[in-house]
């Protein structure tokens, strides 16, 4: 037998084993990350219901700034959909819409990633003193080996993706929840009983009168002396002198 034919044959057996395998393989293939935030689930609800916040902590759009990116249907809730479109092949073109709302709870959606349709998912529950949000995707393969094969593929390839943008939108809403440290006047302002104090000088202590404040260019006075005691007056008589 001829090399070529050899290897033809060979071939035609690599893909007859490949295809068998393929159909051994899941036929529904689901991709999950979760992430706890500390933040109640009314605080980061909007975040995944308003598709207009997305690109804030989406992990396609840090990936390629020049990412074209279009909405459609409502501000936010069901019929919202973002669509995102990019030059480089790893991100591609792929949308997004919410299907089902249900308040403060879990949203449903609609997923095209580079033309592998299928549904998605937000879930927020509480988890201690936050909330634990869950974004899942998964699609039916059908009976094609080729679909099956990619599904495998799905779980390290979308997983990662899910896990960096999770962690994204956690640092994003813990860090615009973090109270504002007051400035240094502020703190000295709130300290004093009038609420301000002229900078650079102490504040003064409770009960004690604040200084009257000099006029500038002012030369210092000197402090007042003592005043002396003066002499008692001499005593006159009321008498006439004799007559010699």
């Amino acid at each position: 037998m001829r090399p070529i034919m050899r290897l033809i044959l060979g071939l035609c057996a690599l893909v007859a084993i490949m295809a068998g395998m393929g159909l051994a393989l899941p036929g529904h293939v689901t991709v999950a990350r979760s992430v706890v935030i500390n933040a109640p689930e009314s605080a980061i609800f909007p975040y995944l219901n308003d598709l207009h916040r997305f690109s804030d902590w989406s992990p396609w759009a840090s990936r390629d700034p020049e990412l074209a990116v279009t909405f459609s249907g409502p501000q936010q809730g069901k019929g919202a959909k973002v669509q995102w479109t990019s030059n480089k092949p790893s991100v591609g073109a792929s949308s997004m819409e919410i299907t089902e709302s249900d308040p403060n709870r879990h949203i449903d959606l609609a997923v095209n990633f580079n033309g592998l349709d299928g549904t998605g998912y937000y879930d927020v529950a509480p988890s201690g003193s936050g909330s634990k949000i869950t974004w899942g995707f998964g699609y039916d393969s059908g009976t094609s080996p080729l679909k099956r094969w990619k599904g495998l593929l799905l779980d390290r390839y979308v997983g990662a993706e899910y896990r960096d943008a999770l962690a994204k939108l956690k640092d994003k809403i813990e860090s615009e929840r973090k109270p504002i440290a007051p400035s240094v006047a502020e703190q000295l302002g709130a300290a004093l009983p009038n609420g301000t104090a002229p900078s650079g000088t102490a504040a003064p202590a409770p009960g004690t009168p604040a200084p009257a404040a000099e006029a500038p260019g002012a030369i210092p006075q000197a402090a007042p002396q003592p005043a002396q005691p003066t002499a008692p007056p001499a005593q006159t008589s009321s008498k006439r002198p004799r007559r010699p």
